[in-house]
């Protein structure tokens, strides 16, 4: 038997649907859908034991079967997120809910599932919570709106925190779904938030909006806003994230020169750039995104990289080159090797783009997607430590070097596990989730150290390319399949071990190296080829 209860109201006999199948079905670490209503359940035999739980990610709703089972860990092929088959509950990210667990008993050869009729319909399990207890007297403040706050805000609640949690965030909008920003410009906003407005309310988590935080004074335990109010904190935890980084070329200050940060600012983009002429400079992940996005939608779209293919630094010249060819197909023309030197424009507005090989664009918009810079400025003044490039240093606590402040997320520099603790910035949706939790955790006194293994996905004309591991320095790629059939599964080597993957078409591989990865296992360059 397992250990979970099923979600939803008591049992009666008439309201529990019951599934029967044949336990030889299944040897130890296989998993096989069912489909009980419309439901489709996970059944899992793990250790001897069988288990069942919900069968779709709770992040997009990808088919778990389709994903990796290492132990009692399912990992999604999507994106990687991980879960429990014995409870359900999510153990990495992205996503923030757990699956539905069901009741399982095996009598006579045979496996029964029971699940409540009400809850058939449930795809997705909040962990249970508390909410705050007006007599504790103590405050924990998240400075940012992003997946880090949020997740770090969720992890107080589920451990017993009562006291008082505030997130603080400059944005109009509580945490939403950032990566949908470049990928689909035209969202509502109601349909990528997080969490709905009332869930705050019930767990009482404070969503403070449109408030930035501009300095901390650790002796005074404060925090300052931009409107001179002053805000006492017990813990605070940094989550302020990184901002695109501004053109400075001459005529960057034209209208119709557009960073991508915020909601606001994907809707401004995707209405200016209308049957316009559009050109995008920086072909990083950000920059491919908006230019396969808008291939159909802008009079013409030229894309300016510094590289001779997009994405070659982090996925190779062969990945960079397909991708290229995608977005060639669909007109959009590049300009590589080369980067802007001048903007023109004609009563304040973009008119050309000049680029540094003599060429001039004809231009409406220009989007610049050339890199970030952390959001470290409001700590000016506070003792907390940060690096070179600005990234706030943390330990694998998530602690920065003055107590009672952690920070987590795009803004940190922190030890990189599967890199023996080298120390990395990584702006990954799915570690910034990672990350809140570990901080949560370590703010409670429970020491938990972050050992998430780094998982990236991008999409290119309804094409997903999704990326495990931290390839940075690596010496050599092992392809099995064809990048140029558009359906392959890149090793990343360094010192003959794989450090990354990357895959497009090839699922669920990544999902399993990442589990590989997250386990602890050694993939040697042998083992590759």
């Amino acid at each position: 038997m397992n250990q979970c209860q099923e979600t939803g109201q008591t049992e009666t006999q008439e309201e529990v649907t019951e599934l029967v199948c044949q336990e030889a079905d299944l040897k130890d670490g296989q998993m096989k859908e069912v489909t009980v209503g419309d439901q489709k359940v996970l059944l899992v035999r793990s250790e001897g034991q069988y288990s069942a739980v919900g069968g779709r990610c709770s992040h997009y709703g990808a088919p778990l079967i389709k994903g990796t089972l290492v132990g009692d860990r399912v990992r999604c092929p999507f994106h990687g997120a991980c879960f429990n088959v014995r409870n359900g509950d999510i153990e990495d990210y992205p996503g923030l809910d757990s699956l539905p667990c069901y009741k399982v008993k095996v009598e006579d050869g045979k496996v029964y599932v029971s699940i409540n009729k009400n809850s058939l319909a449930v795809t997705k399990r909040v962990k249970e919570m508390c909410s705050v207890v007006p007599d504790v007297k103590h405050t924990i403040l998240l400075i940012g709106g992003g997946p880090a706050s949020l997740v770090c805000a969720e992890t107080l609640r589920q451990n017993c925190y009562q006291g008082r949690i505030v997130i603080i965030t400059k944005d109009s909008v509580p945490p939403f779904d950032k990566p949908k920003l470049s990928k689909a410009l035209n969202v509502e906003s109601s349909s990528i938030l997080l969490r709905p407005d009332d869930f705050y309310q019930r767990y009482g988590i404070e969503m403070w909006t449109k408030k930035e935080v501009v300095s901390v004074n650790p002796a005074k335990k404060e925090v300052k806003m931009s409107d001179g109010t002053l805000q006492h904190y017990d813990q605070l935890l940094i989550a302020t994230g990184c901002r695109a980084r501004p053109l400075t070329c001459p005529g960057s200050d034209l209208e119709g020169v557009k960073l991508l940060q915020s909601y606001e600012d994907a809707k401004d983009i995707y209405s200016s750039s209308l049957g316009q002429k559009v050109v995008v400079t920086g072909a990083s992940f950000i920059g491919m995104e908006v230019a396969s996005y808008f291939s159909d939608k802008a009079a013409s779209v030229a894309m300016v990289g510094s590289t001779q293919y997009p994405f070659e630094c982090a996925l190779g010249s062969e990945i960079g080159q397909l991708s290229m060819q995608m977005l060639e197909e669909k007109n959009v023309k590049f300009h590589m090797n080369d980067r802007v030197t001048e903007i023109r424009g004609e009563n304040g507005k973009v008119k050309q783009v000049v680029l540094k090989s003599g060429v001039v664009l004809e231009a409406d918009v220009v989007i610049a997607g050339i890199g970030v810079i952390p959001n470290s400025d409001l700590l000016a003044g506070s003792g907390v430590e940060v690096d070179s490039k600005k990234a706030v240093i943390v330990d694998k606590f998530m602690r920065t070097n003055v107590p009672d402040i952690f920070a987590a997320g795009d803004v940190t520099s922190f030890p990189l596990t599967i890199r023996g603790d080298q120390r990395v910035s990584i702006g990954h949706w799915q570690m910034s989730h990672a990350h809140g939790r570990v901080a949560a955790l370590n703010m409670l006194k429970k020491s938990t150290k972050i050992e998430s293994v780094p998982f990236f996905w991008t999409v290119l004309l309804g094409k997903s390319i999704r990326y495990a591991g931290y390839g940075e320095g690596y010496t050599e790629i092992i392809f099995k399949g064809k990048v140029e059939e558009r359906k392959f599964l890149a090793f990343y080597i360094k010192d003959d071990v794989v450090v990354a993957a990357a895959s497009l078409m090839f699922d669920p591989a990544v999902a399993r190296i990442a589990e590989l990865m997250a386990k602890g296992q050694i993939l040697t360059k042998a083992q590759a080829q």
